[in-house]
């Protein structure tokens, strides 16, 4: 009975066993959370569905980007008339990396297909599957670069 009493002690220690409360919910995991992410914006940002903000976005949606008003009611009001204004506008993701519950996406977005556009580093976090906060990094697309790499 010792033997078995000292083992269970090692295995705990070790950290090789771990009891989760019978109530936890499982953690999504980061692939969950970028295609969640992902889905979002496309369906808003590409598709122009507003109502995917309803969908996706908290209602106390923090937003971090200085140009945009915070909250879920805010991104609808802000993006419902640029996409009336700017039917083509397009983003198209070149990167999407998740790390626990923030996803980061490279994206090129252009207003119509003659505009260079704009390079956007966004970085969402996600809980319980849904996205609560956002920030972004926008870089212009200039007309001459000083090597023949794309930002892309």
């Amino acid at each position: 009975m010792k033997i078995a009493a000292h083992f269970s002690a090692l295995v705990c220690a070790l950290g090789l066993l771990t009891i989760a409360p019978a109530h936890a919910a499982p953690k999504p995991s980061p692939a969950a959370n970028k295609a969640l992410v992902v889905k979002f914006y496309n369906e808003f940002f590409n598709a122009h569905h507003i109502d995917a903000a309803l969908k996706y976005l908290t209602p106390d949606y923090k937003q971090h980007n200085p140009g945009v008003p915070t909250g879920r009611a805010a991104i609808i009001s802000f993006f419902g008339p640029h996409f009336k204004q700017n039917p083509q506008s397009h983003a198209t993701i070149t990167q999407a990396l998740a790390d626990g519950d923030l996803v980061a996406l490279h994206v090129h977005s252009q207003q119509n297909p003659k505009d260079r556009g704009l390079a956007i580093v966004d970085i969402f976090r996600v809980k319980n599957g849904k996205i609560v906060e956002h920030w972004d990094v926008v870089q212009p697309v200039p007309e001459k670069t000083a090597n023949t790499n794309t930002m892309f």
